[in-house]
Parts: C-alpha cells; structure tokens; sequence
C-alpha cells in the first residue's frame, strides 16, 4: 500500500451536496471514503452510490448492533449499495457477526467494532462493560476474529496488542486518529496516524482533522508523508 492508500477520510457532513466537493477534492489523496451515520441518515444509499462513483472503495460505518436476522438483511442492503467495508458491534455477539459476513457476501469486509474511541475506562464502567480498556479491546477482538468478521476498529492505544493477538490476517481500522497539534475533541484514546501505523494499523480514519484543514489535500500529503 502507498502511505496514502492508509488514509479514510471521513465525509462526516450532513448532506451529499455539502460532502460532494469535499470529497471530490480528497479523492485522488487518500486511500478510503467513509460514509458515517450523519450522511447515511439523511442520503440513505444514494450517498455510498455516490462516494463509489468518486473511484474510491467507501466504508461504510453504520455500527450495527440487532438481532441476527435484522443485522444479515442490512449486511445485504449495504453490499448492495456498493459499500467495500461495513461495520457492526462486536458486543452483538458471534451470533449476530456470523449473519453480518453472510448478508454482507464475499465483495464486502465486515469490521467489528470492539470499544468506542470516545470511552475511557471510566465510561466502560458505567455501561457496566468489564475493562481496563484494553482488556474488553482484545476480548471483544477474538470474539469477532473467531466468528469470521474480516477486520477489526480498535483505538490506537490497542492496536498493538490486537495485531499480536489477532495476527497478520485481520485487517485492522484504528479511529481516533490526531496528527500533532490537531484538537482531540470527544476522542479520549487517540494517536498520531505514524504511531497507529507502527503499531499495527491497516486503515486510519481521519475526520476533522481534513474535514477542518484550511487545505483538506495538503493535510492529507501531511499525513501520508508522516507514514
């Protein structure tokens, strides 16, 4: 992969007419385009359609969590609209991840989500979720790997011990990504795209950070550089 193929860009707008150009200026500098819950709620898939169209792979973040027949039926839709990547809890259980893979069909990666960047130990705590952190991290990761979900997203404070613990085959996501002197915002395990990179990261996710920039492309040399 060249540096930049690691990079997704997150197109976290609220419609495809404020996403488009955004993306279609970040197209040819990054690797992946993510259509999250904001875009997808309002444009439906029209707007994975539509980031395809653009010649990107689209990931596809819509983090189901239901039962395992209503999980398979949008794993279906999803692969329909054109998504290469789609995600799911992993807290949905081997059931539930087992009849994603199945509705998602062999031309679509499902990623288990193991925790939420923007969760701490304290946070894992109240949802009554056994931690440190990381301990629910590599839990929920093997869980996912053993019931055939082809990738995980962790944050990049556990990449490193998921690579170790999952090996080279799962393809790993990591969120929560800040280039040095970016804000943190709501994240609160976070990393600079190198380090994730270095420890394990298959595909980083940066949202703000471009979607901010004054120049979204040179942030994206910026980083692809960095890696």
């Amino acid at each position: 992969m060249r540096p930049a193929d690691r990079i997704c860009a997150a197109l976290d707008f609220p419609t495809w007419a404020a996403a488009e150009p955004f993306a279609r200026q970040l197209a040819d500098s990054v690797g992946v385009l993510k259509v999250g819950l904001e875009l997808f709620a309002a444009e439906g898939p029209s707007a994975v359609r539509a980031a395809a169209a653009l010649g990107r792979p689209v990931f596809l973040d819509l983090k189901l969590h239901d039962i395992p027949n209503t999980v398979e039926g949008a794993a279906r839709s999803a692969a329909a609209s054109g998504a290469a990547f789609l995600t799911v809890h992993a807290a949905g259980g081997p059931e539930m991840i087992r009849a994603a893979v199945k509705g998602a069909g062999p031309g679509v990666r499902i990623l288990a989500v193991t925790v939420l960047t923007s969760l701490d130990d304290a946070a894992l705590s109240a949802v009554g979720l056994a931690g440190p952190a990381e301990a629910a991290v590599l839990r929920l990761a093997k869980l996912a790997v053993a019931a055939g979900a082809q990738g995980l997203v962790c944050s990049p404070h556990e990449v490193k011990a998921v690579r170790a613990a999952v090996g080279a085959g799962p393809f790993l996501v990591v969120p929560g990504v800040r280039p040095v002197g970016s804000a943190v915002g709501d994240q609160k395990r976070v990393a600079t795209p190198a380090a994730a990179v270095q420890d394990g990261a298959d595909l980083i996710v940066v949202g703000r950070p471009l979607r901010d920039a004054p120049d979204p492309v040179a942030a994206a040399r910026a980083i692809a550089d960095s890696l």
